[in-house]
């Protein structure tokens, strides 16, 4: 059996996959878990909604590992659904006419959450939106009912239940996603260990490991009381 490549640096494996992110969002889920519908906006020319229209593109699998900027890794996850860069060279191009120089994505969540990554590193092969992970349907917890999957970057940019991407010009057209000092950067790559901005990796390195247990269990928290207001509120099956 080959030997598995070696972690980036100052990442931990861990052995699951939890739900997890920044704490204001750990109650915070999607409206829409089963249709698949991504507005794309910005510098472009024709504001356009697609849905089925995904469909028409290849489906592909990857197995990749994802690098929380916290320091944790999951290795191994294998996720289904179509390449960034096929949507945006066969859909976004011709029908929806983004300006040749809008070169910076911007990625919002059905929660609120937004984040954003050069066009160059969002159009990598290995980026996807993902909705499918270990052959199922991607559950609330990790993304439904669709993600973007960026594992050369940590996973601050693997966007949860994804509606919305915006191709913009000037970073100053539009609202700068998440904390804009120490805890989001521009491209958070994980093997240059960009893990924030200003401060050197290492602070990252000793502040982070710290703060993944209160909010590991925040999210689990989070989670279960999503799921039992689920339960409570479905129909009940119709008798035979």
């Amino acid at each position: 059996m080959q030997e598995p490549s070696p972690l980036p640096p100052g990442q931990v494996e861990i052995d699951d996959f939890p739900r997890f992110g920044l704490a204001n969002f750990a109650f915070r889920f999607p409206t829409e878990t089963e249709r698949i519908e991504i507005a794309v906006e910005g510098d472009v020319e024709r504001p356009t909604r697609f849905a089925a229209e995904l469909e028409s593109l290849e489906r592909v699998e990857q197995v990749s590992d994802l690098h929380c900027v916290t320091t944790w890794t999951r290795r191994g996850l294998r996720w289904g659904g179509w390449r960034f860069r096929d949507f945006y060279e066969q859909l976004v191009v011709p029908r929806v006419g983004p300006e040749a120089s809008a070169d910076l994505v911007v990625l919002r969540s059905q929660d609120g959450l937004a984040q954003s990554l050069p066009l160059e590193d969002a159009l990598a092969p290995d980026v996807l939106l993902a909705d499918h992970l270990y052959g199922k349907r991607l559950g609330v917890d990790h993304g439904a009912p669709i993600r973007f999957v960026a594992p050369a970057h940590y996973g601050c940019k693997s966007v949860r239940h994804l509606n919305a991407v915006e191709f913009w010009r000037d970073a100053r057209n539009y609202r700068f996603p998440g904390p804009r000092l120490l805890m989001n950067h521009p491209r958070a790559r994980v093997m240059h260990e960009e893990r924030g901005r200003v401060l050197p990796p290492w602070f990252f390195r000793k502040v982070w490991p710290a703060m993944v247990p209160p909010v590991r269990w925040l999210f689990a928290v989070g989670l279960r009381r999503h799921q039992r207001r689920r339960s409570s509120t479905a129909p009940e099956e119709a008798p035979r």
